[in-house]
């Protein structure tokens, strides 16, 4: 999973929102050790600072552990992680749905494609 930096929005919070990604995808499963912060900013072509900013708001939201000698690792709190899930789910449900009024099907329509397009791929 590659990282994606774009003009839309700050970056802090674009990085935030793709870390959360990589800890939903298992990336970077519960329990485990986070790369350090300048190992993930040069992955990703940003300032540490930036990345540090994006990190410090995981830490706040509950999905990441900061322990002063061993780094920083992810929750093994089951329920922080699978809100954190639905929170990125619902957000990609909404997305769907905006996509589809913007391309003029209501939003029974869209269920109903869901639908079909559930059936035809069996």
């Amino acid at each position: 999973m590659g990282w994606n930096v774009s003009d839309s929005g700050p970056i802090w919070m674009q990085l935030h929102r793709q870390l959360m990604q990589r800890i939903s995808a298992g990336i970077y499963p519960k329990g485990s050790k986070m790369p350090t912060v300048r190992e993930l900013a040069s992955e990703a072509g940003v300032n540490p600072n930036t990345m540090q900013r994006a990190l410090a708001q995981l830490e706040a939201d509950g999905l990441v552990v900061t322990n002063r000698t061993a780094g920083r690792t992810v929750t093994e709190d089951g329920e922080v992680l699978a809100r954190m899930c639905r929170q990125l789910a619902r957000e990609q449900i909404q997305a769907y749905f905006d996509g589809m009024e913007r391309l003029g099907f209501t939003r029974q329509q869209a269920v109903d494609f869901v639908q079909t397009w559930k059936e035809e791929e069996k």
